[in-house]
């Protein structure tokens, strides 16, 4: 039976770790992730939980034992933010490319400078190209839902990579809502023990984990991580099925709303899918075929997936919350007109740039995206790219 609570993010997903219990959390405070691990330790100072917090001096110290432990057979997670993930660059790569499946709660936060400890998605997005899977929630009811399908994901034979839970800072990490959780034995069964093939403490079988690797295996090494994450993509929607059926809440590589008949279409990710969908509402109320795409799968990247459920609309809008600084917009807006490209789906697509710092994107900013949108489409407007919204 479903247990109705009023939860903020940190606290679901702090919840979904005491119902997991893993075997070990070493974690470094950094805003505003810093209450995950404060509530994990309270767990297992009132005895509720026997994972092992191991206190570091720093968010590359909490990877590198990260590390260390998976690698030794124990199921990891950490938490961290902005630069505390920055400060983990080395280490993410090390835990992908040795095929670690060590969970990351990922409250997001914009990267220094200046320094601000408000979301945008600089951090996760900067994240891209470590190897990790990246799964993305729009409210506290999908961090809490994510983290509980992640170990599954990442711990999976096909598969057998660390996975980053991501959720926007303050937004949805701070902010306080009504939330459905499963029972403790639900999740436990759902989750299950963590037995694998291969680990450093295993007596019977010695094997070495990072070593130097000549020219001759680095490609295959690395194609074989790259077969690991397109392996995932199945993975995942076997494990999203499986959780609806204790749940009764569907999941996908994205959430389409109002999209089987828009002429124009909304592309983002994170908490401003909230207030795109009122928008959304609000424009079909008028008579306006709006829609919005919502994407949670960032890593694997869902592109063929992406260009089919864009491909009988009129005109895309791509929003992201980072700047890529190469000039040509966003992430997002890159790897999606792409997706489009090669799948030969060809719309109209304009990258757009909000929320850089905890920028304000309202209900109003969104409606003004679709005009602009209707306005290319029906009246031949020239296309103005990487618009920054709200800007002053």
């Amino acid at each position: 039976m479903a247990i109705k609570e009023r939860m903020s993010g940190n606290e679901a997903v702090a919840y979904a770790v005491r119902q997991i219990n893993p075997d070990v959390m070493p974690a470094f405070p950094i805003t505003p992730s810093t209450e995950i691990p404060q509530m994990v330790s309270s767990y297992i100072a009132n005895g509720e939980i026997d994972t092992e917090f191991v206190p570091v001096e720093s968010e590359h110290s909490a990877m590198s034992a990260a590390i260390g432990s998976s690698a030794a057979g124990a199921r990891t997670l950490t938490a961290t933010s902005s630069a505390g993930l920055a400060l983990m660059w080395e280490e993410l790569l090390l835990a992908a490319s040795n095929r670690l499946p060590i969970a990351l709660a990922l409250v997001l936060r914009t990267l220094s400078g200046p320094i601000n400890i408000n979301c945008d998605h600089s951090d996760g997005m900067g994240a891209r190209d470590t190897g990790w899977i990246q799964l993305y929630a729009e409210n506290n009811q999908e961090a809490y839902d994510n983290f509980v399908q992640a170990y599954r994901i990442a711990e999976h034979a096909d598969v057998k990579l660390p996975i980053m839970i991501c959720q926007d800072g303050f937004i949805t990490s701070h902010a306080v809502e009504n939330i459905e959780l499963l029972e403790d034995d639900v999740v436990k069964d759902f989750v299950g023990e963590y037995e694998p093939e291969e680990f450093l403490l295993n007596p019977g079988k010695p094997m070495s984990v990072g070593p130097y690797a000549v020219s001759n295996y680095v490609m295959e090494g690395k194609k074989n991580q790259l077969i690991a994450l397109e392996n995932s993509k199945k993975v995942i929607l076997e494990v999203a099925e499986a959780f609806e059926k204790i749940s009764g809440r569907k999941y996908g590589f994205f959430e389409e709303y109002h999209t089987e008949d828009a002429d124009y279409i909304m592309l983002l990710i994170g908490s401003a899918a909230g207030t795109a969908k009122d928008a959304v509402d609000a424009l079909r109320a008028q008579g306006v075929k709006a829609g919005l795409l919502k994407l949670r799968v960032f890593r694997p990247f869902p592109a063929k997936e992406i260009a089919q459920a864009l491909k009988h609309c009129k005109a895309v809008a791509i929003l992201d919350r980072c700047e890529s600084y190469n000039t040509n917009g966003g992430v997002l807006g890159s790897e999606v007109t792409a997706a489009l490209f090669q799948n030969k789906v060809m719309i109209d697509a304009v990258n757009y740039i909000y929320g850089l710092g905890g920028r304000d994107f309202t209900v109003e900013d969104a409606k003004g995206v679709f005009a602009e949108l209707a306005d290319i489409v029906e009246n031949g407007a020239p296309i103005e790219q990487f618009k920054y919204i709200g800007l002053r």
